[in-house]
């Protein structure tokens, strides 16, 4: 009685596997039926595409070549001249030194490191520090500090202080809501502001 359960649990394997076998073959076959036929569509629509392309083409060759010859010889002229209006452009250029043009130039990468500041005086130094930069031919460091703490002094009070370079460290106190770290591309700068109290006399 052992061997023929044995045997009937085998049978009940098999017919599974079998089972199983087919309808993974089955599957795969509709795959491929699907792959085939998705094949097929791309290669109709590509051979309409490339159709529509010529005729296209055909249509503006034909459209030109029935111009009056002076018009045409104009239009050559006209963009015959913009060529090498735009290759001058890129070999000259219309920046300053001879570098990029003004609308192609990238505006500085300003990030902030770190800050404890409102947005609106954050937004201010940025531009105080991308001004006085813009005004530099290379950077001076000891300039640029200084512009900033002149233009936080005058416009929100003493005591603002300003650390600019490329490589430096630093550990300060600051008041609350005075503190400002933040890159313009390579440049770094750390605007901070601390109390003053005035000395009993």
């Amino acid at each position: 009685m052992r061997g023929a359960a044995k045997k009937a649990s085998v049978e009940g394997a098999s017919e599974e596997l079998e089972r199983r076998s087919q309808y993974l073959s089955s599957l795969i076959q509709r795959t491929k039926v699907k792959s085939e036929a998705d094949q097929d569509t791309k290669e109709v629509v590509e051979a309409a595409a490339k159709s529509e392309r010529r005729e296209l083409h055909d249509h503006s060759q034909h459209r030109h070549h029935h111009q009056e010859p002076r018009q045409r010889k104009q239009e050559e002229d006209v963009e015959d001249k913009q060529e090498d209006e735009e290759k001058k452009g890129i070999k000259d250029g219309d920046g300053v030194d001879g570098g990029p043009p003004q609308e192609q130039r990238q505006p500085p990468n300003v990030k902030v490191r770190a800050a404890d500041m409102p947005l609106a005086l954050q937004k201010r130094a940025f531009r105080c520090a991308r001004e006085t930069l813009a005004s530099m031919p290379k950077l001076q460091s000891k300039r640029l500090a200084c512009a900033l703490k002149k233009e936080f002094d005058s416009t929100y009070g003493p005591a603002w202080h300003c650390i600019v370079g490329t490589s430096f460290g630093s550990y300060v106190t600051h008041s609350l809501g005075g503190f400002l770290y933040f890159s313009i591309d390579k440049v770094y700068i750390l605007l901070f502001r601390t109390a003053v109290e005035p000395i009993d006399r």
